[in-house]
């Protein structure tokens, strides 16, 4: 068997799987968001516990949908417009940096055919799902609660060490 793309050694387990896998260990905190469990796990880290013992869960994922705005012919063509002068204008000074003699002109026929083509694309986009998705949003995978695991030998010191962070942090110091 070849071990040339492993992060095996010799004589040592494999840290880390590398198929998905459901975690393992048992709980030491739980948090209300992942911005405090990660607190919780830099406290950790900070008082020299054994950090590759840790996972960070998310329990109950779920896909949050906020969103940002209506969809309109103005919006749609001016992003259209600016991502393809962007791409026409960056073709187009590749193009004259190959062909120093040329002069502005390929900067002129990248800008120009860049917007051309965008806009086009754009329009027929926005205008084959109009009626699907008249919206504009930004999604984003969360969970209820983040639980901190470890692994079993060192649980126990873990809650502890997490349990004494809570305790000066009620007590604001």
């Amino acid at each position: 068997m070849t071990t040339a793309f492993t992060q095996t050694t010799i004589g040592q387990q494999q840290a880390r799987p590398q198929l998905p896998t459901l975690p393992t260990g048992w709980p030491i905190g739980s948090y209300e968001s992942y911005e405090q469990a990660q607190s919780a796990v830099d406290h950790l880290a900070g008082t020299d516990f054994p950090v590759t013992d840790v996972t960070i869960v998310g329990v109950e994922p779920m896909l949050v949908e906020r969103i940002a705005g209506k969809m309109s012919w103005g919006k749609v063509l001016g992003s259209a417009a600016m991502s393809g002068a962007m791409f026409g204008l960056f073709l187009g000074v590749v193009l004259s940096l190959l062909n120093p003699g040329a002069g502005l002109v390929p900067i002129a026929i990248g800008l120009v055919a860049g917007l051309g083509f965008n806009l086009l694309f754009g329009a027929l986009g926005y205008a084959a799902n109009r009626n699907k998705r008249g919206f504009i949003s930004q999604s984003q995978l969360v969970a209820r609660r983040y639980d901190v695991l470890s692994q079993p030998r060192n649980a126990e010191k873990g809650r502890a060490l997490l349990a004494d962070l809570a305790a000066r942090s009620a007590f604001g110091r």
